[in-house]
């Protein structure tokens, strides 16, 4: 085994140690002290994450550098640690306490999605790994939605299964994205029943994807919401969850996004992709700290 395997595989351990270590902790912790708690283990895992800190400013000089200074860059990239710190921890917490859940999250454009389910064809919710987005479909399915989400697996097969059962506990089904067959014949089977489908659009998805223009540079975007739009007539519905200044949450959702055809059919799936992309775009400049910057966005370079 070499040196970058054990790295991988301590890293993988470590993941896991924390992940129940933290569960064991907030089964015993006041909730008030919840997000204390959160703020502590974020400050340790800054210091500690040098490789995820190390791409995190590289992204957010890749988006911002000619915009702000290094010193808004940094406390951008500490606060989207504090958050991801927080989902995790509120992820753990809430799961178990649908109650409070329900309390915490408000929904706001709720009209819009009735109205595009009313079409009978389906959505898809067209979104990003923004805020805490696991708890906008557990919110949803309390609603009475019946939900889907697409998703790659988590690395390490622990954590994955661990998070697969928290989502079925709320009745919200899992799509992987691989195998690619399997991923398009289950989300068409769930839209035709008149689903919602969640497709996250906002991380590399190499050559299979087509490059559009995001932070105004190109990167590699997956096709699926547009695709499936055209195959199955479902509504295109943008839609965020939003952490609020007293960690309490919003869901937002924008009207639903028209087809525009282009003069090829390549041509219209780009420029579609572009739009969609785009709100993305616009939603992460407005609360830059809720997107995860420390996924390498701009990875595949377009030849």
């Amino acid at each position: 085994m070499d040196s970058k395997q054990i790295r991988k595989n301590f890293s993988r351990w470590a993941g896991w140690f924390g992940i129940n270590f933290c569960s064991l902790i907030i089964r015993v912790i006041p909730s008030r002290y919840l997000y204390s708690f959160a703020c502590a283990i974020s400050s340790i895992g800054y210091k500690l994450a040098s490789s995820q800190r190390k791409v995190g400013l590289e992204s957010l000089r890749i988006a911002f550098g000619n915009e702000k200074s290094q010193d808004e860059l940094g406390k951008i990239a500490k606060d989207s640690f504090t958050n991801m710190s927080k989902s995790a921890i509120e992820l753990i917490f809430l799961i178990d306490k649908p109650a409070q859940l329900k309390d915490r999250i408000k929904i706001s454009g709720k009209e819009n999605l009735d109205q595009a389910l009313s079409k009978g064809k389906g959505v898809i919710l067209v979104s990003a790994h923004f805020g805490n987005f696991p708890l906008l479909l557990a919110r949803l399915s309390q609603e009475g939605y019946k939900s889907s989400g697409i998703m790659r697996p988590m690395r390490d097969p622990r954590v994955e299964k661990m998070f697969f059962d928290k989502r079925m506990k709320y009745g919200v089904r899992t799509i992987y994205s691989q195998p690619r067959n399997t991923c398009v014949n289950e989300t068409i089977e769930a839209l035709r029943k008149n689903e919602l489908v969640f497709i996250p659009i906002d991380q590399n998805f190499g050559t299979a994807g087509v490059f559009v223009d995001f932070f105004g540079r190109k990167a590699a975007t997956a096709t699926g919401p547009v695709i499936f739009a055209q195959r199955t007539k479902a509504a295109l519905l943008p839609c965020f969850i939003i952490r609020q200044p007293d960690d309490t949450h919003k869901i937002v959702f924008e009207k639903p996004i028209d087809l525009k055809e282009a003069k090829t059919p390549e041509e219209t799936i780009l420029v579609n992709i572009q739009k969609l992309t785009d709100i993305i775009e616009l939603y992460i400049r407005k609360f830059p700290a809720e997107w995860g910057w420390v996924h390498r966005r701009w990875k595949t370079k377009p030849k």
